[in-house]
């Protein structure tokens, strides 16, 4: 059983206090998806971040003090600012390119005016002005990736669905098996299902750098977190999280229910080996050195695997400005995202 405890809590700043959009509303740090490349942190936002100089995906180093906001860097690349709705990055299982995937939460069957929001990109580790989408539409001029999404549509099943999680892991073909985690489904954004529930291929990369899926999209995994005795609220899969250190999948759950007419946001960390990832055994829930259950006080939506004993949790609390023991502080500023290191045993 893996235990994790609270190194340091904190908040980054995503960007200048007091941004605002082009129709002048405050604009909110949303940070949904997190990877540690070996030196720094990549973190990318649900909501776009305006500005020439900015987008919704930013780097900055990872000392030993935590992460250094005094650095930002942002990644302005056309292609990775013309993207919408991040909700999980990746390396390649063999460490040497990032993976960047949307939410594939919404498509427009009469127009491509939607297709920014149905992209999963590729590029080499440290070059992101190298990027190339993954699968697009053989039509030369259509953006996004969307044989990739027809791929999707069939290996899911349901008219409406969400990506949240995205995870590459060795496989039995190819260069891995790169897997998506699907947080909701159902028959439209107003009627749907929270689930935990993996999709996937393998792959190669080709030549030129891209990713290429050399077989079927199918369903790998699925589990109720609802069943866990410790879960107190309905859960959706929020991110993916392949640990090299220990041959093992973390896979997150978060949840945003009302209870008493009060918002409850929270999660929780599940890890299952490679072994049992592929026999479909159930996930092991992370808990407390005390066995209690490890239960986030904010929406976990973001997780990387920083060495073989260390995590960092990103949140995404949409407009909920609470900090609690992050911060003695009562409220973050809209442009600060909360985050949680947590050493793991």
């Amino acid at each position: 059983m893996t235990h994790a405890t609270i190194l340091q809590q904190g908040t980054i700043h995503c960007f200048p206090a007091g941004l605002r959009d082009e129709r002048g509303k405050l604009v909110n740090a949303e940070v949904s998806a997190v990877l540690y490349d070996g030196q720094r942190l990549i973190l990318a936002s649900d909501k776009p971040v305006p500005g020439e100089e900015r987008s919704a995906m930013f780097a900055m180093p990872m000392t030993e003090q935590g992460p250094d906001d005094s650095q930002l860097e942002y990644f302005t690349t056309p292609l990775i600012k013309q993207a919408v709705k991040y909700e999980d990055l990746s390396l390649t299982a063999d460490g040497r390119h990032v993976l960047a995937t949307t939410g594939f939460d919404r498509i427009d069957n009469e127009s491509h005016d939607l297709n920014d929001y149905n992209h999963l990109l590729i590029w080499p580790l440290g070059h992101p002005e190298q990027v190339q989408v993954v699968d697009p539409d053989p039509r030369d001029g259509v953006e996004g990736s969307l044989e990739l999404r027809t791929k999707l549509d069939q290996a899911i099943g349901f008219p409406y669905y969400k990506i949240e999680g995205l995870a590459a892991i060795p496989g039995e073909r190819g260069d891995g098996l790169l897997l998506f985690g699907i947080r909701e489904q159902g028959q439209s954004h107003a009627d749907f299902s929270y689930v935990s529930r993996i999709v996937g291929a393998h792959y190669e990369i080709s030549k030129s750098g891209n990713l290429v899926f050399i077989d079927e999209m199918r369903e790998h995994y699925a589990f109720d977190p609802g069943s866990h005795s410790a879960v107190r609220y309905d859960c959706g899969l929020s991110s993916l999280e392949y640990d090299p250190y220990h041959g093992r999948l973390y896979l997150l759950n978060s949840f945003e229910v009302e209870e008493a007419g009060e918002e409850r946001i929270g999660g929780y960390l599940w890890e299952v080996s490679l072994s049992g990832f592929r026999e479909g055994s159930e996930p092991t829930l992370v808990t407390t050195p005390a066995g209690l259950p490890l239960e986030f006080e904010h929406k976990a939506e973001g997780l990387a695997v920083l060495d073989h004993d260390r995590l960092f949790v990103a949140y995404d609390n949409d407009r909920h400005l609470g900090l609690g023991s992050v911060d003695e502080r009562d409220e973050r500023h809209a442009c600060e995202a909360p985050y949680t290191l947590l050493n793991v045993s």
